[in-house]
């Protein structure tokens, strides 16, 4: 423990460390001050537009099949530029371009001409940020391996800089909700200025170059035809559609609302739902350097079990009490769902897969597969929640997620069964 945290203390001294982490901490904020409050902005009557969780569910299947290709599309770019910035560059002028396209564009056109904003926004959501954030995240892998440091410890800048803005965005919406997404602007105009005073470095940090050329991120056609055929895989994206898909689902299109819903003012209720989420996300940063110590004492299989149990338990017990103060302690377990989930299943591609391979089969076993799933069950799952309500929506929801697990407990492949990639040795208790 001693040597890891010294560890992370020397990175501090790493220009490619401070540079990825200052990437992923504004791009992230940015999107959290408007994003943590954006199904409440779209189904609020007093202060958004008053839509139907249908209505809600529609925008973000569009928005979701964009965001699929949009991922390949962006990847491939940064694959040819390396670390190169102008990608970013040019992500940024989007991010800081939230505040007006809000105001002027996306908000009139889905009040007075549904399906154009809908088409609208799905252009410039993904292209803005729902494809910006993977982005980000890859350069941020690249970078680790070019200059030596843990990607890990960059990344949970990322959550630090959500926490930070959702706790900004609760006031910020009760004073004005259009406030959310000019604050994104701002913190576009940071980023754009971050990476303004950075240069891109094709040397690593001890200033020789690189013998190595970086792997691409984004699967080709090729790869995909070939893992396509890999019964393995199929495993995989059935089990992710049916548990992270409904998670996502329930997260951003249900839950704000929900929430909200069971406070005596409306104002009161978002000011908390802003507090809670920042909180969450700070110990979900926490428990994502945890988590791997608990991974190494029950294994890969078991945390990734263990993960699907708690996401059953958190949306099938908001089914059962209306008291905010219980409701909040049961998203407080949203902290350790994600880490446990999202941890163990890319190790669990690195374990049981050709590591050549691992990249591409987990972006198509989880990324493409929750992005898919998203699309599909969106809009039905927004009917199901307008026509039976909320309670009746999380038994759903819950009662899917757990035969999920129960099927991925006689489908998950053990530890030390057909390892094909990286061992995993669980640590000596």
């Amino acid at each position: 423990m001693k040597s890891y945290f010294k560890s992370y203390f020397k990175d501090f001294h790493n220009v490619g460390y401070l540079r990825s982490s200052s990437v992923i901490f504004l791009m992230f904020a940015s999107q959290a001050i408007w994003w943590s409050f954006f199904q409440i902005w779209l189904t609020s009557p007093k202060s958004g537009l008053s839509l139907s969780s249908s209505a809600v569910g529609t925008i973000f299947s569009v928005n979701s099949i964009v965001t699929l290709f949009l991922m390949f599309i962006y990847g491939a770019i940064q694959d040819r530029l390396g670390l190169k910035k102008n990608l970013l560059v040019f992500c940024a002028i989007l991010i800081s371009l939230v505040g007006p396209f809000f105001s002027w564009v996306y908000e009139p056109l889905l009040q007075h001409s549904f399906a154009l904003g809908v088409i609208v926004g799905a252009i410039y959501l993904p292209a803005a940020f729902l494809g910006t954030a993977p982005l980000t995240e890859t350069y941020a892998e690249k970078a680790s391996r070019r200059f030596g440091f843990e990607y890990g410890q960059a990344r949970a800048w990322g959550s630090l800089g959500y926490a930070l803005a959702s706790l900004m965005a609760g006031f910020l919406f009760v004073i004005n909700p259009l406030l959310n997404f000019w604050g994104g602007s701002l913190l576009g105009v940071l980023f754009l200025i971050s990476l303004f005073f950075t240069k891109s470095s094709t040397k690593k940090n001890n200033g020789t170059s690189p013998k190595f050329s970086e792997p691409s991120t984004i699967p080709t056609v090729k790869e995909i035809i070939t893992v396509a055929k890999i019964p393995s895989l199929w495993v995989m994206i059935f089990l992710t559609m049916f548990t992270w898909t409904f998670y996502t689902v329930f997260d951003q299109q249900m839950f704000p609302q929900f929430y909200t819903s069971l406070f005596s003012t409306a104002a009161l209720g978002q000011q908390t739902y802003g507090i809670l989420s920042s909180v969450q996300v700070f110990f979900e940063a926490v428990m994502m350097g945890i988590i791997p110590f608990i991974m190494r004492k029950i294994g890969v299989r078991k945390t990734l079990l263990l993960g699907m149990l708690v996401m059953t338990i958190r949306i099938g017990a908001c089914s059962l009490t209306n008291d905010p103060v219980i409701v909040s302690f049961i998203k407080m377990l949203h902290s350790i769902e994600v880490p446990l989930f999202m941890l163990p299943i890319f190790r669990y591609f690195t374990l049981h897969f050709d590591t050549k391979l691992s990249a591409t089969l987990y972006m198509l076993g989880f990324q493409v597969a929750s992005q898919i799933g998203q699309a599909i069950l969106s809009t039905p799952l927004g009917i199901l929640k307008d026509n039976f309500g909320h309670k009746i929506t999380f038994v759903v929801i819950s009662g899917i997620v757990f035969i999920a697990t129960l099927c991925a407990f006689f489908m998950l492949k053990k530890d030390n069964e057909d390892v094909n990639g990286d061992p995993f040795l669980i640590a000596e208790k």
